[in-house]
């Protein structure tokens, strides 16, 4: 009997390759800093979505399903960051009196250590705005960050500025790429207060002078519904020309030098507006240490209570070890005259016992 052949056509499945990040920027040759971002202790539910959202800030170079077990510690992580060219730490803590968030450099430090005052998260922003903006392609490139108010502080506020900068990737002016700043992080120090507002913002540019109806016509390349208009001019004039075309302000505009999309060209004027993608954060600078989360207190707010404490405890320990090893003396002085006492003893008992035998002797000889 013949046998029929199996027909059925295997599918070809391609395999994915997935693409690795380059450790070096391909135009300024600087090495691209890369971060972890993880908890210690346990954190409630707000604070475990506040850890989701700052590793979705610093994507694209950060390990965003990075899996924590209990037993981990921080060596654990600091041996698999140096594989992976892992340079900084953020790390979410929580007390009894308030969270906190401690920013390392790896793997010898400095750490910074601040006090979160008050938070928000993506999803609380997303749901206060009537128009909320995050596409998922807005989070392939790295944001620039804007710093401001940390020029005139002490040397606490140079290195966090330092710091800060060192955590995102530096940019060439004359070589990026228009459509890869999509995001901002801006960070403004209150001196007053004492106090730095962390805010995470998408930018999008605008054509000035042309409406909405026209910049979503180009954008989308759908037709549009004219079935209530008499005719196409009604299209562009209705709704209000000028209230829809939104920045019009000369200190909020600027002239491209490329082009950007199809709406936003070259040598034209374009209007930069700014978006809250969140998350929100006031922090306050506690303390600066010079290790990884350990080793000499640089700077602490609250004066030099820690150093003091860590003089005391240090001081304290001397102590005890100086007792310790004059209560060995001491000892060691007893056992010796309790052994020459046990010594002499020995001696007078052999002494004796000559004698005796020396009078036995002699008795002996005499009888």
């Amino acid at each position: 009997m013949a046998r029929f052949r199996n027909r059925k056509k295997k599918v070809f499945v391609k395999p994915v390759v997935k693409k690795q990040q380059p450790n070096v920027d391909h135009v300024t040759g600087d090495k691209i800093p890369k971060s972890f971002v993880f908890s210690r202790g346990k954190l409630p539910g707000p604070l475990q979505q506040l850890q989701m959202d700052l590793r979705k800030l610093m994507l694209p170079y950060t390990a965003l399903k990075l899996k924590e077990k209990k037993r981990n510690n921080l060596k654990d992580f600091l041996n698999v960051a140096g594989p992976m060219g892992v340079t900084h730490f953020l790390i979410l803590s929580k007390t009894d009196t308030a969270p906190y968030l401690r920013v390392a450099k790896t793997p010898q430090g400095p750490t910074l250590t601040f006090k979160i005052h008050q938070y928000s998260l993506a999803v609380d922003i997303a749901q206060s705005q009537l128009h909320p903006r995050c596409p998922q392609d807005l989070f392939k490139n790295a944001p620039l960050i804007v710093m401001s108010g940390f020029g005139n502080g002490g040397e606490h506020l140079k290195l966090t500025t330092t710091m800060f900068k060192n955590i995102f990737p530096a940019i060439d002016i004359n070589t990026v790429k228009l459509s890869s700043c999509q995001r901002i992080v801006l960070l403004n120090y209150n001196e007053e207060t004492k106090l730095i507002d962390f805010r995470h913002y998408s930018i999008r540019l605008q054509p000035v002078g042309v409406s909405r109806r026209i910049r979503k016509f180009v954008q989308n390349h759908q037709v549009p519904d004219l079935r209530n208009l008499q005719d196409v001019s009604d299209f562009v004039t209705k709704a209000g020309y000028g209230s829809e075309s939104e920045g019009d302000d000369e200190a909020a505009t600027v002239t491209l030098v490329s082009d950007l999309g199809r709406v936003n060209r070259a040598s034209t004027k374009s209007a930069v507006k700014l978006q809250e993608i969140g998350p929100r954060m006031t922090l306050q600078l506690i303390k600066i240490e010079g290790g990884l989360c350990s080793g000499e207190v640089m700077f602490n707010e609250y004066g030099d209570g820690g150093n003091k404490k860590r003089q005391d405890v240090k001081d304290l320990k001397e102590h005890k070890e100086d007792e310790e090893d004059s209560d060995e003396n001491m000892e060691q002085g007893d056992e010796d005259s309790n052994e020459n006492e046990a010594d002499s003893d020995e001696n007078e008992e052999e002494d004796s016992d000559e004698n005796e035998e020396e009078d036995s002797d002699e008795n002996d000889e005499e009888d």
